[in-house]
Formats: structure tokens, C-alpha cells, sequence
């Protein structure tokens, strides 16, 4: 049965909300993929807060423009396509799809955007290679940690050696 207009207004105001939110969103073609991979595609990203949108194109485009996206095409994509939005995380969309693509070969990656921008399935791919937000973090801060560290290091070998010279006078 086809959608009202009042309807597709809603599914309009509610997508651009969403992509206006969304820190990255990823496009992909889910033409051939069954009804269990689409459930198990919508459990794994429901576990990592990711929203999943399966939505016409005409629609997403209007989305975009409504988002402010106005630069942002995405007619020449192929088949349908459906969204996942990362709120918190702009990795882990790319992460959990590109992983679920690896062992789907039905769900392709068509596409994505990020920081206001279209990016290529190329430039997915890449994002998904990268380590998760908090393990980047952890990254830094030991980076920055570090030079402390090592200075209380040689501090403490410091003090050591002067017990181990006193300790040597005492005997």
C-alpha cells in the first residue's frame, strides 16, 4: 500500500533528524540479503546504538536537503538502500557493516557521509580499518602518559641506586 504524503513528511522530518544527528552515516545495498541476515544486521547494530533505516531513495534525498546536506547526491547510487547512523562513534557504522558485508556478499557498501560530506565505499572501508574511538583514546593518553612516566622512572632509579650506595657504606 503506498505511503500518504503526511506519511512521507513524517519519514522525511524524522530521516533528517537523524542524519542531522548521525556523527557518520553509512549507505548500504542490501538487494539478495534474507529477512534472518537483515534481523542479525539490525541485532548487531541495535547492540552498538546504531540506528538502521531502510528508506526510498526520493526520500533521502529529500532528507538531505531538509538536513542541510544540499551537496550531498545520491541518485546515481544503485538498488535500494538503506542507512546506519553512528551518534556517538563515527567508526563503528562502518565498523559493524563493512564486518557484515565481509561475510554477506549480498550487502553492499554504497557510500556513506561524513563530516557534511559524501564519501566513497573506498573511504568506508578505510574508516572501518581504523580503531574504535576509545581505543584511540587510550592511545593518546598513554602517548601522553608516557614521558611521565618514564620520568618517575628514572627518578625512582635515582633514589635506588643512592639506597643501594648507602646500604654498600653501612656493610
Amino acid at each position: 500500500m503506498p505511503l500518504t504524503r503526511q506519511e512521507k513528511e513524517k519519514i522525511v522530518k524524522e530521516l533528517s533528524e537523524n542524519i542531522s544527528k548521525a556523527n557518520a552515516v553509512v549507505f548500504a545495498d542490501f538487494t539478495g540479503l534474507n529477512v534472518a541476515k537483515t534481523r542479525e544486521l539490525r541485532k548487531r547494530l541495535k547492540q552498538a546504538k546504531i540506528g538502521y533505516k531502510v528508506v526510498k531513495k526520493t526520500l533521502i534525498g529529500l532528507a538531505l536537503k531538509a538536513a542541510g546536506l544540499k551537496d550531498v547526491a545520491i541518485a546515481h547510487l544503485k538498488g535500494p538502500v538503506s542507512l546506519a547512523f553512528g551518534y556517538d562513534d563515527e567508526v563503528a557504522p562502518a565498523k559493524i557493516v563493512h564486518k557484515f558485508s565481509k561475510s554477506n556478499e549480498a550487502l553492499k557498501i554504497v557510500g556513506g557521509i561524513l563530516e557534511k560530506r559524501l564519501i566513497t565505499p573506498a573511504e568506508v572501508a578505510s574508516l572501518a580499518s581504523l580503531p574504535a574511538k576509545p581505543e584511540l583514546l587510550a592511545k593518546t593518553l598513554s602517548t601522553m602518559n608516557a614521558p611521565i612516566s618514564n620520568f618517575v622512572g628514572v627518578l625512582h632509579g635515582n633514589l635506588r641506586k643512592l639506597v643501594y650506595v648507602l646500604s654498600a657504606i653501612k656493610k
